[in-house]
């Protein structure tokens, strides 16, 4: 199993940065045929736009890994450590139930979009294809948050708080 996270970790990872160099590559590559050549590739803004959302929604996953994911924890540091678990224990079973909502909300679109075949204007590649990514990522994300909770609770990993400052 500990494998099989690893390999989770990795492919996130690769993921993320393989769609952060494209999009960045090809907004690039863009910005410099409309300013020297007054040119523009329809396709390429639309490729970065799919490659960005792609990239937030991975990304999302992998914060959860790293317990790094956007939270307001500034007042649970002022509670008893076992309150605090407690909250943020419970805090994370919504976090879930949301997610699982959200990816079977996500699959009846993609099914609908199967359906009633929807194609993206510039690439014309189907819509439902493209909206993989919000059961996937909700799914991983769910599945992160259960690694870090095990983590924590079972096996006593402390992870850094991102909200933590250290100034030399």
């Amino acid at each position: 199993m500990l494998s099989f996270f690893k390999k989770l970790d990795k492919f996130e990872s690769y993921a993320c940065q393989a769609l952060l160099c494209l999009f960045v590559t090809l907004l690039f590559f863009q910005v410099i045929l409309r300013v020297v050549f007054n040119y523009g590739i329809p396709w390429s803004e639309e490729l970065s736009r799919f490659a960005f959302v792609w990239f937030v929604f991975l990304g999302a996953s992998y914060a959860a890994r790293l317990s790094a994911h956007n939270r307001v924890t500034f007042h649970l540091k002022w509670l008893p450590h076992r309150v605090r678990v407690g909250v943020e224990l419970f805090a994370d079973v919504l976090w879930i139930i949301f997610n699982t909502l959200m990816t079977i909300k996500s699959i009846e679109v993609i099914e609908s979009l199967m359906e009633f075949t929807f194609l993206s204007p510039a690439l014309e590649w189907s819509m439902a294809f493209l909206y993989f990514i919000f059961p996937l990522s909700f799914t991983l994300t769910s599945i992160r948050i259960i690694q870090v909770n095990y983590m924590k609770l079972v096996m006593g990993v402390a992870f850094h708080d991102v909200d933590d400052v250290k100034v030399d």
